[in-house]
């Protein structure tokens, strides 16, 4: 049992947690994305899990949902020097989780980032000013796939099918004074 494990069993409990074997050391937990909201809060306030490090998703395809997304959240304590690493598979098409950025208001790019690369969408998601701003933050606004999904064409899009919508909303956005694209 490695020293954040035990910390945070004595911590938070050990009821109900499920600890996961990693290739690295790292302690990690898989948990159902209806838990998170509240563990992620103990872990924050009990076990001085300041950071928020990482977002990602794992997809499982050709896994059909529920379980084809899993959603990991890095976690790390400057405080006590301990990692922790959340796992929970997100249900549904497109996959759901619940958002952490009320807690860790970094995570905020981080879930974007999730969004906009396998489709994940991030219930409660909020920027640092409070407002709900789940949209794109790398493809182009009008891009309509997901590029890290494992059943994204090998080949790629066709650029005139790929950029069509884009352009024009880049065009439209021209007209108006605006900017389309990543932001």
């Amino acid at each position: 049992m490695t020293n954040t494990r035990a910390r945070i069993e004595a911590r938070v409990g050990q009821e109900g947690l499920v600890w996961r074997e990693s290739a690295d050391g790292m302690a990690c937990l898989e948990l159902a994305a209806g838990d998170l909201a509240g563990l992620a809060a103990q872990l924050k306030s009990a076990c001085d899990f300041e950071i928020c490090t990482l977002v990602t998703a794992i997809d499982h395809y050709p896994r059909a949902s529920p379980g084809r997304f899993e959603i990991v959240w890095q976690l790390q304590s400057l405080t006590l020097g301990d990692r922790l690493r959340l796992f929970a598979t997100a249900a549904g098409e497109p996959p759901t989780a619940p958002s952490v950025t009320h807690l860790w208001p970094g995570a905020a790019y981080l879930e974007r980032e999730c969004y906009d690369l396998f489709g994940v969408v991030f219930e409660g998601h909020q920027d640092f000013r409070g407002r709900s701003n789940l949209r794109r933050i790398l493809m182009p606004e009008a891009f309509e796939h997901h590029p890290l999904r494992k059943d994204f064409p090998h080949q790629g899009i066709e650029p005139d099918k790929l950029y069509k919508r884009w352009d024009a909303a880049r065009r439209r956005g021209a007209q108006e004074g605006t900017q389309a694209g990543p932001s």
